[in-house]
This record gives C-alpha cells, structure tokens and sequence, in this order.
C-alpha cells in the first residue's frame, strides 16, 4: 500500500470516493467547494493506493493564505478493508510526518460533526469508532466534545437589558489584557489546557490570533462596562467561511455569578444581525455549563456535536 499525497489526476477518483455523510461531511461537492476557496488543495489530500485504487482518503481544511493543514476534516477508507482503523493510522501517520517535515508546529486535530443523539444512533458510533482508533493511533488522543448551537431569526431579537454598556476599542493591547483576566478561572478547556502549557500570556495572544485572522469585522469587537465604568468583559462577534459566528465572550472575575454572559451574548447577537446574519453558529464544551444555558435563553438551539481530537500540546513530535 502506497501512501502520499493527491496530485490532479486523482482528482475523478477523489470526488468518486465513496463516505459515509452520517460522520463525513466532505462531498464531492463540499469538496470542489474548498478546492474553489482555497480551504482544500489536493496537496494537503492524502490517500492509500493499491495499483490504481485508492482504499482510503483523508482530507484537510487549510488556510486560504498559506495553504498549511489547520484541521483533519474527513477520514474514509472503502468498507472491503478488514481493517480500516489499522489503514487509516498509516494514512494519517504518513501525512503527519510529511507535516512537520514541511515546518508544520503542530498536528491538526481532527473535527468530527455528529448528530446531537449520536450516542444513541448504533451506526453513527459505529462509524466513529474506528475513526477515534485510527486518530488516536496516529497521536490525536485528546477528546474534547462540544455543542453546537444555532440562531435564527425565528429565536426573536434579544432585547438589551441595560445593565452594560458597549464600547470599541481599537487597541488591541487593550483587548489582550481583557482576554488575560478572563482566561483566569475559565471554564473553556482549550483555554485551561493552553494555560497548563503554554503559560498564561502565550495562551491568550494565541487566542486573540486567532479571532484577528477571521474574516469578522474588527469594528464588531465589544468591551462591556457597568454603569459604574467597571470593566465587565468582552464580546468579540465574528464570522468564518461557513457565515456568522460568536466568537469569543467572557466575564471578568470579580464579576461573575451576576448573569452578564447573556447581555454580552445578547450584544454579539444583535451586531450579528445588524450586519446582516440570518444564522448565527457558536461552540461551547459540553462541560461548560453555564454558557450552555445562556446560549438556550437566548433562542440558540442545540443542532450538532463536535467532536475535536487532538495531540497534547505538552507532547513533544
């Protein structure tokens, strides 16, 4: 069995290759899409030949300007194998190690979207548990679950109750030093394990990065304040590829417990909409709690899990 990476005259046999939508939602036509924004590139498609049949496909979501794999979004191997999670390691394994040869720091983790009840659909957890083996033999051994929810304009306008005020900064200093207080005591286990890691101040400049890269207006980003002029929080409304998305929120510490996570979700929502969202998507770990029921009081609905496996970060490669 050979492994490498797609070249275009594979491309006839890449779209033909055969998925299970039930833990795979790259199509053919999802994938001609990324192909078209430059969020896939057959060189960062692998597959596993024999002669001139592939017998498994693997697919990462890249980075418009650079091209490097951020995210392992589909694994496949065609059912005739005895032993797909054996097949799909290598497969993974081989592009790793073509990875980091490439100046790649980290390995991508791999995002599986399942339906909310998927532990109680056979065939789904059937589906995704060759899937973690083959993920966790190639290093991914971190599982973290979170819920998706959803906004639409049949959830109604959240109304502001008042008791904050909004304001824009254009310093994002400022906002850095915002992140750093909320990142103390966080309930978001990626914040809590980066923290561990990587430190306090490396954890949440990463994190910034990463909502200043999206293509969300920085003009949308909120700091929240009491009456008082006390700082509050932040709320930084966002967008990527698939549309409108909340970002980032948080409460200061010596602030929490007074409910502020909906007025600043209710602001994210309504600058949302004012730019022109007619969906609105967010994330919370499952074991958050209480942004859960925030994202429910505010007409969010629960749609979808994902599920996100990953190598530790304090695990040298």
């Amino acid at each position: 069995m050979r492994f490498r990476s797609a070249v275009e005259a594979d491309l006839d046999r890449i779209l033909a290759f055969p998925i299970d939508t039930q833990v795979d939602r790259v199509t053919s036509e999802h994938y001609r899409s990324g192909l078209d924004s430059r969020t896939y590139y057959l060189e960062r498609t692998w597959i596993a030949q024999d002669d001139d049949r592939i017998f498994a496909r693997a697919v990462w979501w890249c980075s418009q300007d650079s091209g490097l794999p951020l995210a392992l979004d589909s694994i496949s191997v065609v059912d005739s194998v005895p032993d797909r999670a054996a097949l799909a390691t290598n497969l993974l394994t081989a592009a790793h190690r073509a990875f980091l040869a490439q100046g790649v720091s980290e390995l991508p983790a791999y995002h599986v979207f399942l339906p909310v009840h998927w532990r109680d659909e056979p065939a789904v957890s059937a589906a995704l548990a060759w899937r973690q083996q083959a993920a966790s033999g190639a290093g991914l051994v971190e599982e973290l679950e979170r819920l998706r929810y959803e906004w639409v304009p049949e959830a109604g306008l959240p109304e502001s109750s008042g008791r904050l005020t909004f304001a824009a900064e254009a310093d994002n200093e400022a906002f850095l030093a915002v992140f750093k207080k909320i990142a103390m005591g966080s309930l978001d286990v990626t914040t809590r394990r980066g923290v561990e890691v990587v430190g306090i101040d490396a954890q949440v400049r990463e994190e910034m990065d990463i909502y200043l890269s999206m293509p969300g207006d920085r003009d949308w980003w909120r700091l929240a304040y009491t009456p008082e002029g006390e700082l509050a929080g932040l709320a930084i409304p966002s967008a990527n590829a698939g549309g409108h998305v909340v970002g980032y929120l948080g409460v200061v510490p010596e602030m929490r417990g007074r409910g502020y996570v909906d007025d600043l979700l209710g602001e994210i929502t309504r600058i949302l909409i004012d730019a022109g969202a007619e969906r609105i998507v967010a994330d919370t770990d499952t074991t958050n709690v209480p942004m859960a029921r925030a994202f429910e009081r505010a007409g969010y609905r629960n749609f979808a899990i994902r599920l996100v496996l990953s190598a530790p970060r304090d695990r040298p490669i």
